[in-house]
């Protein structure tokens, strides 16, 4: 969108551990203990994304959109975002399923949808 570039300064794709940790600060004791897709990895994400972009605001989405990658534990459909500011610091997990056709379109489709929500609340507090 037009003027983006003046509120979005810097972006993350780090599906590897290697970045997550490398780039965005996770510590490996995080990843061993919990994985990537967790709470605690959520949360050192979007810490990590913030300091990185000296942002205000710093989100983070991991999660299993599939079709393969989950497990009982951590079902296709789960996803966890991460919000970190000065004002909000939160964690917010996904249970989206796996079920339909469109499964892998539509996690993503909920997940950033949620994750603007998330977004809009945090710059709302300054």
């Amino acid at each position: 969108m037009p003027g983006s570039s003046e509120v979005f300064d810097c972006g993350v794709c780090s599906y590897a551990n290697a970045v997550k940790h490398r780039l965005l600060g996770v510590r490996e004791e995080t990843l061993a203990a919990y994985g990537a897709v967790s709470p605690q990895t959520a949360a050192e994400m979007a810490a990590g994304i913030r300091r990185l972009a000296g942002a205000d605001i710093g989100l983070s989405v991991t999660g299993i959109a599939g079709p393969d990658g989950g497990t009982a534990e951590k079902p296709v459909g789960l996803v966890y975002l991460g919000v970190d500011s000065d004002k909000l610091t939160t964690v917010v997990e996904l249970r989206t399923g796996g079920r339909r056709r469109d499964g892998r379109e539509y996690i993503r489709y909920v997940a950033s949808s949620r994750c603007l929500k998330l977004l809009i609340d945090a710059a709302s507090l300054y």
